[in-house]
């Protein structure tokens, strides 16, 4: 909603120099790092909490000025200084959050669940403001008198719907009630985040017998083995990280390691120190009642009406649509795989743990193709001035990077961007690694937004976070094609951030329908099967030879292999989603059955139209955790 932007992430001018606080943080007005980048050297996690409170004072100050303004309500001194509002608690907003995902610690998760009802209750005070939300509105009645430019007529309008749809117009036990149920909220989705990467980190499994092992090759396996020394062990030590349980999945031969894996990586989450299936319940019964006080029927028709789809009925029209072209051509590629595996001694049943096994060797066989054969063009290195070099080609885009710009952790890179004129544009930070400290996936945020000030561009500082495979002793990182596409999937989100262009935050960069914006990133990604592309990167990592042209025409032949059963897997998601936010009554546990068993058959029951493979008991919260959150 709009006033998240406006007032949690909004940015105005810096002021006069204030007294310095001591606290790094608080005194951004000093910084001389370049391009008021964050010193991340200088911060530590005892700055956070102090910060957070001015940051609240000060937003708070800023809110009184705009209510109690004796100036009658115009956009400017309105509308325009709610967007500016808020610039202090932006900027300790801006480092935390991202330091949260991609960086934390047990100091930091500790100081998410203090601050998290605090935050809630900042962000409910101003929505629930009543003498903002009168001038708002008071600059909305008179919109078509207005002579405003096509992006301040969608601002105001953005800002007097998110206080309507949010609870500006609830009566006064109505807006109590949303502040239980936002704070109640915050609290519950952040102990579901922080409990899948504690239980992500929670399981290893040291091999000391290097047999168990066969199939996976030497990169790998010299990952696994520094994975011990660093814990000081002897042996191969595997664990849940997607640079580990891919390659297991794909390459070992090892059966019973296979579904071990499997099973850990799916169970997480259900039972146990880390359960989340309460969690998850509530989260959506907490949905559903907040939905329910707008007079909604579901959480999905609250959140869906200002995204490109609109109403579930498209939305669910769209995936039935999916199912029906779908399901034929992936239970036929089941069939056949079963037929491979059975061809090679494989007896009984294809398992979860055995499709990407057997789908790997099988494609293997019809392309001539494997991450082996292609990770030699993929160095790390190459790539990066690959990607660098389409946004060249595409946009004029120039990146340098620069060491005195302060990153988060060692291994991070920072860059300076320029334009085709040459002028600066953004910082880019790029973090390829995993870490025990950062979440599963890959993503791209700003650090700090875009905006305009009188004649001032305020440039964003946007970075992408993966978790790529790393290099060895004896090799440097050397990308699967999808790590490949994977990047430049999340730099077109980065494109999106560096390349806008807006006068108000709340507006610029990613802050689009959230089923828009992907549109960048799609279009970006697509361009790693294109041999005009690939001659510019796609170098073997010793010889320096290209990619050669026939590896490249496989790579296009292989685009579709499995396309079907990737599609209704994603499927799945989405139905799963639809599910828990279409329910018009809280869920309840049915009597005589566990809170996992309950959580387990109401996913299994979702997925069920599309499902393709066996359904293995004790299993699904790979897919719950992975979407809960999205809408």
């Amino acid at each position: 909603m709009a006033i998240a932007a406006g007032t949690l992430m909004a940015c105005s001018d810096k002021p006069a120099l204030p007294e310095k606080t001591g606290n790094v943080l608080l005194d951004y007005a000093y910084w001389t790092t370049p391009h008021g980048t964050y010193p991340f050297d200088s911060i530590h996690a005892s700055d956070y909490m102090a910060a957070f409170e001015e940051g609240f004072r000060q937003g708070r100050a800023d809110i009184d000025a705009i209510v109690n303004n004796p100036e009658p309500p115009t956009f400017e001194n309105t509308i325009e200084a709610l967007d500016h509002a808020g610039y202090t608690l932006s900027m300790v907003i801006g480092c935390f959050y991202n330091l949260a995902h991609a960086e934390t610690n047990d100091s930091i998760q500790a100081l998410e669940v203090e601050i998290s009802p605090k935050m809630s209750e900042y962000s409910t005070s101003i929505i629930l403001n009543e003498g903002l939300f009168q001038r708002i509105k008071a600059v909305y009645e008179q919109r078509d008198k207005l002579k405003l430019r096509p992006d301040q007529r969608k601002l105001l309008e953005d800002t007097y719907e998110s206080f309507a749809e949010n609870g500006a117009n609830l009566d006064e036990a109505g807006k109590e009630k949303y502040r239980e149920l936002t704070t109640r909220l915050s609290m519950l989705t952040l102990t579901f985040g922080q409990n899948v990467l504690k239980a992500t980190n929670a399981w290893t499994k040291l091999i000391t017998d290097e047999a168990q092992l066969a199939g996976l090759n030497d990169d790998t396996k010299g990952m696994l083995k520094a994975n011990a020394e660093k814990k000081g062990k002897k042996g191969w030590l595997l664990d849940l990280k997607p640079t580990t349980y891919l390659p297991v999945m794909k390459d070992c031969e090892n059966r019973a390691l296979r579904q071990e894996m499997y099973m850990a990586y799916n169970s997480r989450c259900i039972g146990g120190e880390f359960d989340n299936t309460q969690n998850i319940i509530d989260i959506a019964n907490t949905r559903l009642e907040l939905a329910q006080l707008f007079g909604k029927p579901d959480f999905a028709v609250k959140s869906l009406h200002r995204t490109c789809a609109e109403t579930e009925e498209t939305v669910m029209n769209f995936l039935d649509q999916l199912r029906d072209a779908y399901m034929p051509a992936a239970k036929a590629e089941v069939q056949e795989l079963q037929e491979y595996a059975n061809s090679l001694g494989f007896e009984g049943e294809i398992q979860p743990w055995d499709w990407s096994f057997y789908s790997k060797k099988l494609q293997d066989e019809k392309y001539s193709i494997s991450d082996d054969v292609l990770r030699p063009y993929f160095e790390l290195e190459s790539v990066k001035q690959g990607v660098f070099g389409l946004a060249k080609r595409l946009y004029g885009l120039t990146f340098v990077e620069n060491k005195d710009i302060q990153v988060y952790n060692p291994e991070v890179s920072a860059y300076e961007v320029f334009d085709n004129k040459g002028k600066y544009l953004a910082v880019y930070y790029s973090d390829f690694h995993p870490r025990d400290g950062k979440r599963g996936g890959a993503w791209m945020n700003d650090f700090q937004a875009q905006f305009k000030l009188g004649k001032k561009d305020h440039r964003p500082h946007i970075v992408n976070v993966m978790n790529f495979t790393r290099a060895t002793e004896t090799k440097p990182a050397l990308l699967t094609y999808d790590e490949a596409e994977t990047f430049l999937h999340e730099f077109g989100h980065g494109l999106h951030g560096m390349l806008t262009r807006c006068y108000y935050s709340s507006q610029s960069g990613t802050n689009v329908p959230r089923d828009f914006v992907e549109l960048p990133s799609q279009f970006n990604e697509n361009f790693l099967g294109e041999k005009e592309f690939l001659d510019t990167f796609a170098k073997h990592y010793e010889t320096g030879e290209k990619m050669p042209e026939d590896l490249i025409e496989k790579i296009k032949a292989s685009n579709n292999y499995h396309a079907a059963y990737s599609c209704v897997r994603q499927l799945s998601f989405c139905y799963l989603d639809m599910a828990w936010h279409t329910l018009h009554e809280p869920f309840v546990v049915p009597e005589g059955k566990s809170v996992q068993d309950a959580v387990i058959e109401f996913a299994n029951n979702a997925m069920e139209q599309v499902r393709v493979l066996p359904n293995i008991a004790g299993t699904q919260m790979g897919r719950l955790r992975s979407r809960l959150l999205q809408l």
